[in-house]
């Protein structure tokens, strides 16, 4: 009997062994074996890219792979095989698998690095269906030019996924991730963004820089059913969006966002769900959002948030006003929006309604960009919020919040009396259970205290760590029951295998340098954080210093070093390049007149800059700082520092095509004295209509303006035209032959305080300024 037994078993695996395919690894060293694998391919192979460089590799992964055998190419070792240049990676098939590729020193020549779709022929094996990229990392693979825009994982198709890979760096034009949608073979797609770490996006400092972009205005009625899930968002500070959610029946479930300057938006499109996610900020940023509702039918779930200091826009929970009819591409009405069983620790202005509203604004904006339309059939149920400061205001109601109902929420203010709008909002006194750095509970709910329960309520089953609400009448995220730490800044749990962008700190080495021929050399032998310290005497210079790290220049004692720069019209005596971050300190630097002391390149800005300038004295130069168009600043900083006898000031006005872009985020001047500056003295722009970026922010504080702006055309001395933040407080005026110190921008956030001013003309402020619409 045995005997039969073990015969039909052989029997068996071999007839499966016949009817499987055979599987083979096929290795491959250049584009020219690649491409001829790929050709070759069949079901279960597996195409292995030898350890190495492939510089200038544009891949077009073309296959028919199955659900048990797909076709999958990989890198020899994961992490080892680098993807460089001008380079791409394209699918079309099916069941097709690439995982292990570090892309980095390059970028796409296409459209997207990584794109599901080949061609917009009408072929099957010209888009991608059920292909997955996997283990594989991005990093600062951007267009050289700023306002190119490209994307670096495009998904078309349908169940495609990208997994555990670590993605960081992107300043160029574009969403870092986008799901389109248009064509019927995209839509009800169900791609999977799974298991990722989104590193740090620099803010861009204009629109179009979101991480993760679903959609767009004009497929935004169309059901996609994205699912974003277990992703790691860490600095993630691009544009005021995050995540921008622009199609039908999208999930967001579990992930962390971790002192990222935006929020997860529902832009366009309806019947979001938004469940258990955190929203971590460090309770001073004010930039750090949370959920920010657009549209219809969203529910916002079992969400923690915690040291959220946003507002307006970057609200911990930020609902907006409608355009009465709005066209797809503007801000249509909220209805129909469930809030429920979310916690809020120490956040400022938790809940706020209407925001956006631009009524007063009537009068310089077309009727179709006006926001009037309020929140209507919206619930806001079964929330905690606990405040170590109590709020005067728990709800902010930029317009009225009456087509809200609030239904049993509980909150601990410290005693401060509030608006608890028909006693939907109960204050008692709570205590927090610290369950592991940043995840408080809030505990000590009268046990007689109910829950709410509305419609469809009973289908949020389980709390944010995964515990069944059945038979449970608890508030907020987290039921208390069951409790483990979910371990949400553990950054092993996402991303890849083999990457991490933990860097050990490390001390600043000292360059000693005590000749001009030599600054250079040592510039370029320096590393990242490092100092150069000039010794005392004067250095002459006929050639620019090249900065693209990381550095500080410096006197070595307390006497400032001298630097004379007698290069060439129009020439920068520090030449500021990709990534190039220069603080100058204790330094005079004197130019010939027609010269530069600062400057960006004036093209191939493929990377941000940054300058700070402090205890130093800047004299006889053309421009102090030239940031030409494209290249962008997170921050501009000079204090304690003069600036005499220049033709030009500090220019940050090159992006003149009214789209919303600019070149600094931060200008800041402080304690400093501007002599003869003739024109430019401090010229920062922003133009076009938007609200999707900080909108530049301007401090000059504690200064003195003597004898400047006599060659302004425009008779004004500072100039900030479209900067939504500005503050010139404690400054000196004196004898400066203009007719305005300043335009403030009554609508925005300009003020001006302590102020002195001697024959220097006026400040005003004009409250509604006429912009470009961008749309």
């Amino acid at each position: 009997m045995k005997r039969v037994v073990v015969g039909i078993i052989f029997l068996i695996i071999t007839l499966s062994c016949e009817n499987a395919p055979l599987k083979e690894v096929i290795k491959v060293s250049d584009s020219i074996s690649l491409t001829d694998a790929i050709k070759q391919s069949k079901p279960g192979d597996i195409i292995e890219l030898k350890n190495g460089v492939y510089k200038d590799i544009q891949i077009k992964f073309r296959g028919k792979g199955t659900k048990d055998n797909p076709i999958t190419l990989k890198a020899e070792t994961a992490g080892k095989v680098t993807i460089e240049g001008q380079s791409y990676l394209k699918f079309g098939g099916e069941y097709l698998i690439v995982e292990g590729l570090h892309f980095k020193n390059g970028f796409s020549p296409s459209n997207a690095v990584i794109d599901f779709k080949i061609s917009h022929k009408d072929a099957p094996d010209e888009i991608a269906n059920n292909c997955k990229v996997t283990n594989c990392v991005i990093e600062d693979f951007n267009k050289p030019k700023r306002d190119n825009s490209d994307l670096w994982v495009q998904f078309h198709g349908r169940h495609n996924e990208l997994s555990n890979s670590y993605i960081a760096g992107k300043t160029n034009r574009g969403p870092t991730v986008r799901v389109s949608i248009a064509g019927i073979e995209s839509i009800n797609n169900y791609h999977q963004i799974v298991n990722n770490h989104f590193g740090p996006r620099p803010v861009k400092g204009g629109p179009s820089g979101e991480t993760i972009q679903l959609g767009d205005s004009y497929t935004s009625m169309s059901p996609s059913h994205t699912y974003v899930a277990n992703n790691l968002f860490e600095e993630c500070n691009g544009e005021v969006e995050i995540i921008s959610s622009k199609t039908n029946f999208n999930v967001f479930k579990n992930n962390v966002f971790y002192k990222s300057e935006g929020s997860l938006v529902t832009r366009h499109g309806n019947y979001a769900m938004i469940d258990g996610n955190y929203f971590i900020g460090d309770g001073v940023n004010e930039n750090y959002g949370g959920i920010r509702i657009i549209n219809t039918g969203h529910w916002v779930v079992n969400n923690y948030f915690y040291g959220l200091k946003g507002k307006s826009f970057r609200s911990p929970l930020a609902v907006m006003n409608g355009i009465p009819k709005s066209p797809l591409n503007r801000y249509n009405q909220v209805t129909d929006v469930v809030v429920a069983y979310n916690t809020y620790v120490n956040c400022s202005s938790p809940w706020q309604f209407g925001v956006g509203t631009n009524i007063a604004q009537a009068d310089v904006l077309p009727k179709s960009e006006i926001r009037s339309a309020r929140a209507i059939r919206t619930t806001v149920a079964n929330n905690i919020i606990y405040n170590e400061k109590g709020l005067n205001r728990i709800v902010v109601e930029n317009d009225k919040a009456d087509g809200v109902t609030f239904k049993n929420n509980v909150i601990n203010n410290q005693g401060v009396k509030f608006n608890n709008f028909d006693g939907g909002i109960v204050e008692e006194q709570l205590e927090l259970r610290e369950l592991s750095d940043h995840i408080y509970i809030p505990v000590g709910i009268p046990d007689d205290f109910s829950a709410y329960n509305g419609f469809d309520f009973n289908t949020i089953a389980t709390d944010l760590l995964g515990v069944s609400r059945k038979d449970d009448n608890s508030l907020g995220a987290i039921t208390g029951k069951n409790v483990s730490n979910p371990n949400i800044l553990d950054k092993s749990k996402y991303g890849t295998t083999w990457y991490s962008n933990i860097v050990d700190a490390k001390e600043p080495v000292t360059h000693l340098v005590t000749k001009a021929e030599d600054l250079q050399t040592k510039i370029n032998e320096a590393s990242n954080g490092d100092i150069i310290a000039l010794s005392e005497g004067s250095y002459m210079l006929e050639n620019s210093l090249i900065i693209n790290k990381t550095i500080s220049i410096q006197s070595k004692g307390t006497e400032k070093a001298l630097v004379v720069f007698s290069g060439a019209s129009n020439t920068p005596l520090f030449s500021l390049q990709p990534k190039g971050k220069l603080t100058v300190n204790n330094l005079a630097i004197k130019g010939n007149q027609s010269n530069y002391a600062f400057a960006s390149l004036k093209e191939n800005m493929s990377n941000h800059f940054g300058l700070t300038v402090s205890n130093s004295e800047i004299s006889e130069f053309n421009y102090v700082l030239k940031a030409y168009k494209e290249s962008f600043a997170e921050r501009v900083t000079f204090e304690n520092t003069s600036i005499s006898n220049c033709e030009n000031g500090i220019e940050l006005s090159e992006e003149t095509n009214d789209k919303g872009d600019y070149n600094t985020e931060y200008l800041t001047i402080n304690t400093c004295n501007f002599n003869n500056v003739k024109t430019n003295v401090i010229d920062y722009y922003r133009g076009g209509y938007d609200e999707s970026t900080i909108g530049g922010n301007l401090l000059v504080t504690n200064s003195i303006f003597t004898n400047c702006g006599a060659k302004e055309p425009n008779k004004r001395l500072l100039n900030h035209n479209g900067i939504v933040n500005v503050n010139i407080t404690k400054n000196t005026f004196k004898n400066n032959l203009v007719q305005f110190v300043s335009i403030l921008w009554g609508a925005k956030n300009n003020v001006e305080s302590d102020n002195s001013f001697t024959n220097s003309g006026q400040i005003k402020t004009e409250e509604n300024l006429v912009m470009t619409l961008m749309y």
